[in-house]
Parts: C-alpha cells; structure tokens; sequence
C-alpha cells in the first residue's frame, strides 16, 4: 500500500510547480542583468553624469572668480580648483574624468561663452552626436 502512494505513472511525469518556479525566477534575474546592457540606458547615464560634473566644475570657476577676480587661465587649468594644485584653495576634492575615462577641457576664453568646460564624449572627438556629442557648458 505505501509502494503504491508513491508510485507515478509515465503519462503523469513532468515539472513540479517548484521547478518551473525556479525557472521563471532563473529567467528573470537574467533578465534584470541583461536588458539594460542592451538598452541605451547606460549611454544616456553617461551623459547625464557628464552634465552633472560640468555644472559641479562650473560652480567651483565661480567661486574661483569670486576669491581672485578671474577664471584661472588655460596654463592653470582645471587643476587650479584642485587643493594642493596651481593657485587653488580647494574647491573641488578632486577633478573627476568624464564618464569615457578622459578629463574634462577647460577653455578660457571660451569658444561659446567667457569659459567652457566640456566633455568630448563617447568617441573622445570634437562635435558628434548622440552620445559621441560633445557635453558642455553651454548645453545645460
């Protein structure tokens, strides 16, 4: 009688509802890896931070200007906002990269305004677009 509690027949074989669980669970943290790397999420990420960090450095020129009465010059360059570095106080704790691993320009004076600062995005190539597009001051 207890052999017979426990016995299956071949038609009724197949997948526990446990096991097709852990499949639906499988596929769907697959999923969540997978999507967004396919998606152009993570491109435009990356243009946000690089506008974020431009307004971050533009703020710190200001207050530069404030306390000397001038932008730093190209010789000083963006390292002047940086303690320790050119003739600057701290005003950033460090000068971040863009977010394609390259440092950000600074022009004084500055081809679309009195500065600019600016990340020459994916390609690393003046102009372009989308996310080869340059990020700017001027583009805020």
């Amino acid at each position: 009688m207890i052999q017979h509690l426990f016995y299956r027949p071949a038609a009724q074989r197949g997948f526990s509802l446990i096991e097709i669980m852990v499949v639906v669970v499988i596929m769907g943290v697959l999923a969540a890896l997978i999507v967004p790397n396919v998606m152009d999420r993570p491109d435009q990420a990356r243009v946000i931070a690089a506008r974020q960090d431009v307004g971050a450095i533009m703020q710190a020129l200001k207050l530069y200007r404030l306390d000397h009465g001038r932008y730093p010059s190209n010789e000083q360059g963006l390292g002047a906002l940086v303690s320790g570095q050119g003739t600057g106080s701290g005003y950033m704790d460090r000068m971040p990269v863009d977010p394609w691993g390259t440092p950000y320009q600074y022009l004084n004076p500055g081809v679309h305004g009195e500065i600019d600062v600016f990340s020459l995005g994916a390609d690393h190539q003046p102009g372009g677009e989308g996310v080869d597009a340059d990020t700017g001051s001027w583009t805020r």
